[in-house]
């Protein structure tokens, strides 16, 4: 075990030369441009794999406003349901489906070839026209003498994308953690009337009505066309990672986040060890050049990536959750070895702490998302043409009071069975980070802690997985028991579940949405599904993939030997429970 994650981390080392970039998320047939039967999908291959899920009957690709706009008055004419999309498509629920079946009545707005940035040094602003891939804005800001003060800690987005979905870092300081709360303007592309000519541009600065319902949009108002940032004086950040025992973990996150500016702490509770992140500004004559170059999102040998999937698809289907635990022993020793991806120099290997650098290249990582290639020999390791490693991501979004009862209910169960909490330490642990309170409607609406956990996901949806229950209880016991808010561009469909209550300002927001779009043109069957907050119908199998809480056998799969059962914990949970018993 330790021998095949040492090769992942020797196969993420390989030459970004040698690198495949992903793939596009629009395919079409014909020359593959256009309107010759496309499909959309996501990067990692979640959802329209082939063309059923979520079909295309046009696609535009604006290289300018004046073609956003044209592009939004073409549906707008039509009454044609309209989505826009980045070059990326990281997004896990299926927010950018225009739904229609594939029909004349859909249109795709791709922003791949909208990208332009332009700093305006004396005003300390970036303004980047919505495709443009966050790391070309953090470059051109770091040329100019400026920082970006908070990203997401993955750079393959785009700026429109980024914005409106909530995509955050980590800070409780100043404007905090979150991109959106550092947007000073933005424009929105929106439906008209004919007198309009079908579509219009509306313009948006801090302090404008309609702002704070624009920042975080979801695609529901219109097309995010430009976003202007505030940018500071450029500045280096050093960080250090310290390893403790998990103990006082509930005790002292708050603490951690009052004292660093940039801190988070990953949670590893199958191996009682928490990583904290110290993580502060340091002054520009501080000796170092560093680069966070973060193992998860360089590239790595293909080989490697299906090498690790195959071993861990293999511990799944015998149900050897000891090989899972060793998976998670080696794969954290492997992050401790490379300083978890932290460099003294682009190039150079971890050597100890403190990393110093600047922040334009500390704060974001994602070599692997960075073309052009040149041999297929490595990748981002979940690239789905190479079945390499393929996870559900959960995200909660918790009051800092509710999370510490949080931690304590998982403590207790991974109390009962140490080993079941192996599956997310193969990945990232559970990832805690710090986000402020916004003004954005669909913002924060008090200082939060954001958690995330990745957990295996089988190819097949209606495979049972190992621990099944036990992380459909940790998920049950954010969301339902702990009322904790749902990342908007992640998780299972379960964990939106009364979502509409939980944000406080949505009443703001769908006040804001039938003003600029009134006939729902930015609506889709899968967006109504993310905000709309209710549980899907239930069907045979429902619960194995979080389409559903499971309230009979039927909905986890008694053929696999999975029953619907109440929680360890939290007794009000149901979730899907192995009994080797209870098998015909």
């Amino acid at each position: 075990m330790m021998a095949a994650f040492l090769l992942l981390v020797l196969g993420s080392l390989a030459p970004a030369a040698l690198s495949v970039p992903p793939r596009p998320p629009v395919r079409c047939g014909g020359d593959g441009d256009g309107d010759a039967g496309c499909v959309l999908s996501n990067a990692y291959g979640a959802w329209s794999s082939d063309r059923a899920d979520c079909p295309v009957a046009a696609v535009a690709y604006p290289a300018s406003e004046r073609d956003v706009v044209a592009a939004v008055a073409r549906a707008s004419a039509g009454g044609m349901r309209v989505k826009a999309v980045s070059g990326f498509a990281h997004t896990i629920p299926k927010l950018a489906c225009p739904g229609g079946n594939g029909s004349a009545a859909s249109l795709l707005i791709s922003t791949a070839r909208y990208a332009g940035v332009e700093v305006d040094a004396a005003a300390r602003t970036v303004t980047a026209d919505a495709g443009a891939p966050l790391r070309a804005v953090i470059d051109a800001a770091e040329a100019s003498g400026l920082s970006l003060p908070a990203s997401p800690y993955w750079e393959g987005v785009s700026v429109g994308g980024a914005v409106s979905t909530g995509s955050h870092g980590s800070s409780w300081w100043g404007q905090g953690g979150a991109l959106h709360d550092h947007v000073v303007r933005l424009s929105l592309v929106v439906p008209a009337g004919v007198a309009d000519g079908w579509a219009r541009v509306v313009p948006l600065a801090k302090g404008d009505a309609l702002f704070p319902a624009a920042l975080v949009s979801l695609g529901l108002l219109g097309v995010i066309s430009k976003v202007t940032l505030a940018l500071e004086p450029r500045f280096k950040r050093s960080v250090t990672y310290d390893y403790r025992d998990d103990s006082t973990f509930q005790d002292d996150f708050a603490d951690h986040a009052a004292r660093h500016e940039f801190a988070d702490i990953a949670w590893y509770p199958s191996q009682h060890q928490a990583l904290y992140r110290l993580d502060d500004r340091a002054p520009l004559n501080a000796t170092g050049d560093g680069v966070n170059d973060f193992i998860g999102f360089r590239s790595t040998l293909i080989a490697v990536s299906q090498g690790v999937r195959a071993l861990e698809t293999a511990l799944e289907g015998s149900r050897n959750v000891k090989g899972k635990c060793a998976m998670a022993t080696a794969e954290i020793a492997a992050k401790r070895l490379i300083g978890n991806g932290l460099r003294r120099k682009d190039g150079q290997l971890f050597t100890g702490y403190p990393v110093v650098g600047f922040q334009g290249k500390m704060q974001t990582s994602g070599s692997c998302a960075r073309p052009p290639a040149s041999s297929p020999l490595t990748a981002c390791a979940w690239d789905p043409r190479f079945k390499g490693l393929f996870f559900y991501e959960s995200t909660a979004i918790f009051s800092p009071a509710r999370f510490r009862s949080f931690i304590l209910d998982v403590k207790k169960l991974r109390d009962l069975n140490p080993d079941s909490m192996c599956g997310v330490d193969v990945y990232n642990g559970l990832l805690v980070r710090f986000v402020r309170r916004s003004e954005a409607w669909l913002g924060q609406p008090e200082d939060s802690v954001v958690v995330d956990f990745n957990y295996y996901r089988a190819a097949d949806p209606s495979a049972a997985r190992l621990s099944q229950d036990v992380w459909e209880e940790v998920e049950q016991l954010a969301f339902f028991k702990h009322g904790a808010r749902p990342h908007w561009a992640k998780n299972r469909m379960v964990a939106f579940r009364g979502v509409q209550g939980k944000y406080l300002g949505w009443a703001k927001f769908a006040a804001a949405k039938r003003q600029l779009d009134p006939r729902g043109l930015f609506d889709s069957p899968w967006s109504d599904d993310v905000v709309g907050g209710k549980e899907l119908s239930k069907d045979d199998g429902c619960a194995l993939d979080g389409r559903c809480v499971c309230s009979e056998d039927r909905h986890c799969s008694p053929g696999q030997g999975y029953y619907c059962r109440t929680g360890l914990v939290f007794t009000e949970a149901r979730v899907c429970r192995y009994s080797a018993s209870q098998l015909v």
